[in-house]
């Protein structure tokens, strides 16, 4: 017998089906609730709605848990490249050796940006920020590939729609950055794999491919690994309810970054490292910003620490702080940001008040350090943060189409004015 919940409106019962995952999360399914009763729900912030069902990714902020396509993401970042994890996003499966060649090598093939393209990233001022620039190549994209409009395409030209932003980012996020340096670019080098390459756009010199630190590889396939899915965030619902119009990947996609583009979501890397220059402008007295993010009257708080999902440690931090120690010791980076960044986790980590309220560096914190240690410019935190979460969104556009979801339009109760008589704007 299935499971079911009553509710009661005006003297009448209705019951509702209960929908269990299959990690045994519950549901309750109102989706006809409106036609059989006349209510709807409110949910401020959508915390409690549940959108869609998904197989991409399981998420368990209470426990500390996150899976993409059943598999821990400690195996993943561990074992895994980012392509294998991109191909195992979109697709479902994790690829066989085969089909990651072939994969990679569809990936080099697709590499290469139209040059109208890079006329168009010269025009924006060098000093803009880097998250505007993304957000409209990204949507401008769909005039270069106007098949990519059709919204009965086949799975083969919808496949290679996804393969060509999948393939073209990394040049597209490189150049953005060359560029906001006012550096001339860096062409793709089909001899690298994906992540090596774009380091090498982003840093390398004219004179050929530029040898990068494994160390340094490693740390970027991890950052992006962990970024590259987490379930119905704000950016990812995005995505989907722009998708869900019939609306192209391209610009369905750069909905995403524009919504990534938010210091409360994929701007906090960044907000993380203006918070430690702020510190070390003011002598780089940790303890005092200690005490002042302790003390409820004041203002201030520690960004990068705690989470709005995870009531635990992130798990995605526990694998960056490793990642985050590596790269330190490797590069033998002295930098006073940096180590007051050492010292706000040392204290985090060690002091009751942060442990009872599991403020823990979460994986802002970490990614915030290690993109400042490589190199990157501050405002390029968020970009890196769309490279990574590409899959994600992709395999979630992917999922909406194919399970023929219809087009998103949330409800709301309205509580403005009632039956206003127009006044002639004379007589107002």
């Amino acid at each position: 017998m299935s499971e079911t919940a009553s509710i009661t409106l005006d003297n009448k019962k209705y019951d509702l089906s209960v929908v269990t995952g299959t990690e045994n999360e519950k549901a309750l399914d109102i989706s006809k609730l409106r036609d059989l009763t006349g209510y709807i729900t409110l949910d401020s912030g959508y915390k409690n709605t549940g959108c869609t069902k998904s197989a991409i990714t399981f998420l368990d902020g209470e426990k500390g848990i996150l899976k993409y396509r059943g598999y821990p993401i400690e195996q993943l970042a561990e074992k895994s490249s980012f392509i294998e994890v991109a191909y195992l996003l979109i697709y479902g499966e994790l690829p066989t050796q085969t089909q990651l060649n072939e994969f990679e090598e569809l990936l080099k093939e697709h590499s290469d940006v139209p040059e109208q393209l890079k006329t168009i990233l010269l025009a924006f001022p060098p000093e803009g920020h880097p998250m505007g620039k993304l957000c409209s190549v990204i949507a401008s994209l769909s005039a270069f590939y106007p098949e990519s409009l059709k919204p009965n395409a086949s799975e083969s030209e919808q496949n290679l729609t996804l393969v060509k932003l999948l393939a073209k980012l990394p040049s597209i996020v490189a150049y953005i950055q060359r560029h906001t340096l006012s550096h001339s670019y860096v062409a793709s080098d089909n001899n690298l794999d994906y992540v090596t390459n774009f380091m090498n756009m982003a840093f390398g010199g004219h004179a050929g491919s530029t040898k990068v630190d494994p160390v340094v590889i490693d740390a970027m396939n991890k950052l992006l690994i962990l970024h590259a899915d987490h379930e119905q965030n704000c950016s990812t619902s995005t995505v989907r309810i722009v998708g869900s119009s019939d609306c192209n990947l391209y610009a369905s996609v750069a909905a995403g970054v524009a919504a990534l583009w938010g210091p409360l979501h994929g701007g906090a890397n960044q907000a993380v490292i203006e918070m430690l220059e702020k510190i070390k402008n003011d002598g780089g007295d940790t303890a005092k910003w200690v005490a002042k993010a302790k003390d409820k009257n004041d203002p201030f708080r520690l960004m990068g620490f705690g989470h709005r999902v995870y009531k635990n440690f992130d798990p995605r931090a526990k694998i960056i702080k490793k990642a985050c120690d590596d790269i330190l010791n490797k590069l033998g980076i002295k930098d006073p940001v940096l180590e007051i960044a050492k010292h706000l986790e040392e204290a985090a980590l060690n002091d009751p008040y942060f442990a009872e309220r599991k403020l823990y560096p979460n994986v802002d914190f970490y990614s915030g350090i290690i993109y400042r240690a490589l190199g990157f410019p501050t405002e390029m935190f968020t970009v890196l943060f769309a490279l990574g979460r590409l899959p994600g969104w992709i395999a979630q556009w992917k999922e909406m189409r194919e399970n023929k979801e219809p087009i998103g339009r949330p409800r709301q109760v309205y509580v403005g004015e009632v039956d206003r008589t127009f006044v002639d704007i004379k007589n107002r």
